[in-house]
């Protein structure tokens, strides 16, 4: 019998946690008045028991019962992982936009 749990599929935007990693869903939607299609963009944690997912991937996340205050979900399966050097530049990006943010709010 399968079970009828939700799966999304998102990319990993941080593996700083440990055993956790936040995973970023983007769907499309249409805007209300403009009809334009925008993109919506939720993040969520999910378990990661090994540490083994990179930041980067494309992941299947599966929901389950609570495990923390906010982790609701679990990897599944990794379906493309990222190389060391993508990783790099992604972390690049990443302190960049948060450098700009700090600056904003200064």
């Amino acid at each position: 019998m399968p079970n009828n749990r939700r799966r999304l599929i998102g990319r990993v935007v941080s593996d700083k946690m440990d055993k956790t990693v936040t995973v970023a869903i983007e769907r499309r939607a249409q805007h209300p008045l403009y009809q334009k299609v925008v993109k919506r963009t939720k993040k969520v944690k999910a378990h990661d028991e090994n540490n083994e997912v990179p930041l980067g991937a494309l992941v299947q996340i599966v929901e389950s019962k609570p495990l923390s205050k906010t982790k609701r979900w679990v990897v599944e399966k990794v379906l493309e992982s990222t190389t060391e050097a993508e990783q790099a530049v992604l972390q690049e990006e990443i302190d960049r936009q948060e450098e700009a943010y700090q600056d904003d709010s200064d």
